[in-house]
This record gives C-alpha cells, structure tokens and sequence, in this order.
C-alpha cells in the first residue's frame, strides 16, 4: 500500500476488489442467491461502491436498514433490487415505491402503507418479516394469519407483489438459532395455506450462512462477511477465506523525545517508564477510534506494532515508540489485513470490548475513503 499523500492526515482506503471477492466466495460456500447488505453507508466502507462491487461478486440484491439508505443507492445509480426493512412509524412508500425499492413489511399497518403506495399497473415488492424469536420487529405467530390473509388478497388485486419471507437469528446458540428456524419453517407453512409463494425466503446471516446450512434456505442475507470481517469469535477473517476490505491510516505530525516520567495525553493515564520516544498520530474519537480502547488499541508503526500510549483524544493520539525510529510523516496504521501485517478490526473490538462490526461502522465522515482495486 502506498504511503499517504503529503497533506493527509487520516485516510480509509477500501479495496474493493476484496468485497467482489468476498461476495463470489461466500456465493459459492452457501450455493446460494446473496443479498449483500450496504446499510450504515456499506458498514463504513461506502454504500454505493461497496453495493456495485457486491453485484460485480454476484449478489442479486442490496439490503439497507431504512428507506433514505435504498434512495441513495438510486441517486447514486444503483438500479438493482433494494430491500429496505425499517420504517418510522407513519411513514408513506410512494417514493420508494416509485423507483421499485422493496418493503420489509413487519405489521398489518405497515402492509396497508405499502398497498396504498401502488400506482397503476405497478404493484409494491414486499418481504414479509416474521418474528421467530429476536423480539424486535416482525409479524407476531399470532397475527400471522391475518397478515398473510390480507397480503395474499393484495397480491390477486395487483396491488403487492410478495417477494420474499425474512427473518433474522439471535446467533445465541445452534440450538437457539435452529428453535427460530423452526418458527419461520413454520410461518412459512402458514403463508402458503394463505395462498402465498414467494420466490426468496432468508433467515441467514453471515454467521448462519457460514455456521448452519440448514438456514441458507436458497437466499442468504450477508453483511459483515463481505466487507472480509468474520462474526465468529474463534475464527479469523483468513480461517473464513475472506479479506478485510478496509484499512484505517493515521499521519504521524509530531515525534517528541521525552524523559522518564513524562505525562502522557489527559489525565497522565500513561507515564514514560524511561527516556523514549513519543509518536502523534492525526485520529481521534471524532474519526471513529473508540475512546474504550485507550491505552491498549493497537498501531503498526514502519514494521514494528505498538499500543496507544495514554487517551484517546478528540483528533489525535499518543504512541509510545521507545527507541524506535520514527519521523513525521510516516504513517501509522490501526487496522487493515492481517495477513499483510497489519493489526485486524478484530484487535481494536477487543481493546474496546466492542465488536468488529462497531470499529468500521463508526470510522467518521471527517476520515476519507479511498476505493483501490
């Protein structure tokens, strides 16, 4: 990888050819359609890059959390299919609806809305959610029927098209996971006794989709795993034949030699245990680097790996380098590929007892994002 460019502090640098390659392994793993999920702009990576590179790997469909995501895709001329599953209470579907967005319909009211948003000859793609177990949303077991009912009455008058049944997995245990399964195996039935058969039915995630093939059900649902960041705690993004699609760089601006005790960032967390060498890097907590992770997150120096020395401020933070040769502008690294020597996604989640999905999702806007192939 290149070194930053004279007057950048702070840079992601996505390559985007590792999500298409993410995408076509994942594909071929499950010998499934994949939905390739770009919610919270591409989970930090870029929705509209990281959405054609996902189609370019074989995905057939997008997935964003809410319906002002799935519009972006659109301005951003992504014309492929987009489901959009979560809705402000009284939101109207005419505009999405307009441009063929697809509705993640979780209740009756919400089915009504997606009805009414139907023009013409033109009915509403929808996928009805079942709740199975997760207890946020989706259609309760005991207003199946009902919704079913109505859904499959639409659908004759031209006003739905029901393109799939969706639900997620707790990922708390196999057994946990397989008891849902048996719930949305079962809420299927019923769907079909009301009339319905939809082409999709997904219930598996990245984890499921890896983990249970018995969730693949012929469509699977993935996120995390096509940005090359693994959802298991025992395996690593290479254990999975995926690649991390981000790696997140900071300048060094200051180098300062310092003697024994020296007071390090707010608060003195951290003092010099002998004469060294201080490195400031240009990231902060604005950029995204967790706060939590003071003292302990990891950076690649040159060829050496160090920790943060002190708090995470604001802007910027501390790295203690000891006797280390280090020069303004060299650049430090917090996460990128493993296998390329630099510290994982991973690394930062644990030092910040997060998850690996937190450390890319939150990488700011003030943080430029450079697509590479």
């Amino acid at each position: 990888m290149s070194a930053l460019p004279a007057g950048v502090m702070r840079e992601a640098t996505i390559d985007v050819g590792a999500i298409t390659a993410n995408v076509r392994h994942l594909r071929r793993l499950t010998e499934s359609e994949v939905i390739a999920v770009v919610k919270a702009d591409g989970y930090g990576h870029g929705a509209v890059r990281s959405a054609v590179a996902a189609l370019e790997g074989g995905a057939t469909r997008l997935g964003v959390a809410d319906i002002g995501e799935a519009m972006a895709l659109r301005r951003g001329g992504i014309m492929a299919p987009v489901l959009a599953w979560l809705h402000a209470p009284g939101t109207s579907f005419g505009e999405a609806a307009s441009v063929g967005i697809e509705l993640g319909i979780s209740s009756y009211d919400q089915l009504q809305a997606a009805a009414a948003a139907a023009s013409g000859d033109r009915p509403v793609g929808v996928h009805l959610k079942l709740e199975t177990g997760l207890s946020r949303n989706g259609i309760a077991p005991a207003d199946y029927r009902i919704v079913f009912a109505e859904a499959a009455r639409l659908e004759r008058i031209g006003r739905l098209r029901v393109i799939g049944l969706f639900s997620h997995l707790s990922n708390a245990s196999d057994a946990d996971d397989r008891a849902a399964l048996r719930v949305f195996h079962d809420g299927v039935e019923v769907a079909a006794t009301a009339g319905l058969a939809p082409p999709l039915r997904h219930i598996a995630a990245t984890h499921a989709a890896i983990a249970l093939p018995e969730a693949r059900l012929g469509c699977v649902r993935v996120g995390i795993g096509i940005y090359g960041l693994s959802p298991f705690a025992d395996r690593s993004s290479a254990d999975l034949g995926l690649r991390p699609a981000m790696t997140l760089r900071g300048s060094v601006v200051a180098v300062r030699r310092v003697p024994e005790g020296t007071g390090v960032s707010y608060g003195y967390d951290h003092r010099t245990v002998g004469e060294t060498t201080l490195a400031l890097v240009s990231l902060g907590y604005a950029d995204g680097v967790p706060r939590q992770a003071s003292g302990r997150g990891p950076v690649r120096i040159g060829d050496a790996d160090f920790r943060v020395a002190g708090r995470i401020a604001m802007d910027q933070f501390v790295v203690d380098v000891g006797d280390h040769p280090v020069a303004v502008g060299d650049e430090a690294v917090l996460f990128g590929d493993p296998t390329l020597g630099a510290p994982a996604a991973d690394d930062w989640a644990a030092a910040a007892s997060t998850v690996n999905y937190e450390i890319v999702t939150r990488v700011g806007p003030r943080v430029p994002r450079r697509w590479v192939s």
